[in-house]
């Protein structure tokens, strides 16, 4: 098996990497960086995250698995004090994976198309004024929004940033994109939905914008060119990412210990209510 470490810049990663590494080469483990059967991100979500685009064109190729310094996250399965439990079930189980859906985003410029691959989300935004353009699904007018920006993101994307402005939480395994709104304008001249919107994998979605040199579209944490930005696409990609998976984590657990527990861990009918 060829495998490649790929850490952030942060000490405790580096110390974790180096040790990974020794782990790997005594388990006589192919260390490669170009072509790996996988790729073992050192870090967080934000780290895999940075991983998945160092080798998106090798989806077809290559699995992922995440080592998280410090908490579990939503991309990562195992802990740095984990690490040689990880080398040796490698070295001795066969691969199981588990994939999940990619965002498909082809921004159209005035002098052609560009075609981007999200793990998380893309957002559409304006800079300095309202954003202005008109909403279509699978070709068929929508709405016309104003408003700060929309936010599309996929269902392993969506406990993130998506999240944060109103947006629902899905499920990995739902083979869907949702959009949501980003501070819409909604009074009686104006009109939205006003709410998150889950799109089919046999949908898409296709921003019309109007003509602007200030927008700005990212892709994950990445800004991508916007200056002459006629219109986005979403839709589910083709392609989808691999993870190597040897135990199941339940997604809703992670959801519960990212945003509930710590905060009010009671159940609603353990508490004592007096009058």
């Amino acid at each position: 098996m060829k495998v490649s470490i790929f850490h952030n810049q942060e000490e405790q990663s580096f110390k974790a990497a180096k040790k990974l590494k020794e782990l790997l080469l005594r388990f006589s483990f192919v260390l490669d960086e170009k072509k790996p059967d996988v790729v073992l991100s050192v870090g967080g979500d934000g780290t895999l995250l940075s991983a998945f685009h160092k080798y998106e064109k090798q989806l077809d190729k290559v699995q992922f698995v995440g080592i998280h310094i410090g908490h579990l996250g939503f991309y990562t399965d195992w802990r740095e004090f984990e690490m040689e439990e990880l080398v040796r079930t490698l070295n001795e189980k066969s691969a199981c994976s588990v994939s999940y859906p990619l965002l498909d985003v082809v921004v159209e410029y005035e002098e052609g198309l560009k075609h981007f691959l999200a793990l998380n989300e893309s957002t559409v935004r304006r800079v300095s004024k309202t954003l202005v353009g008109d909403v279509y699904i699978s070709d068929e007018f929508f709405e016309s929004f104003r408003g700060d920006g929309l936010s599309v993101s996929t269902p392993t994307g969506s406990t993130a940033h998506n999240k944060s402005i109103g947006g629902a939480v899905i499920h990995p395994s739902v083979n869907a994109i949702q959009m949501t709104e980003i501070a819409s304008l909604n009074n009686r001249l104006f009109r939205t939905l006003g709410s998150p919107i889950v799109i089919g994998a046999h949908e898409w979605i296709r921003i019309q914008l109007a003509p602007s040199d200030d927008y700005t579209i990212t892709v994950d944490r990445e800004m991508v060119a916007s200056k002459k930005v006629q219109a986005v696409d979403f839709k589910i990609a083709k392609e989808r990412i691999h993870f190597v998976s040897y135990r199941h984590l339940h997604f809703w657990n992670r959801v519960k210990e990212s945003f509930i527990t710590g905060q009010n861990s009671n159940h609603a009918f353990d508490v004592d209510i007096w009058v």
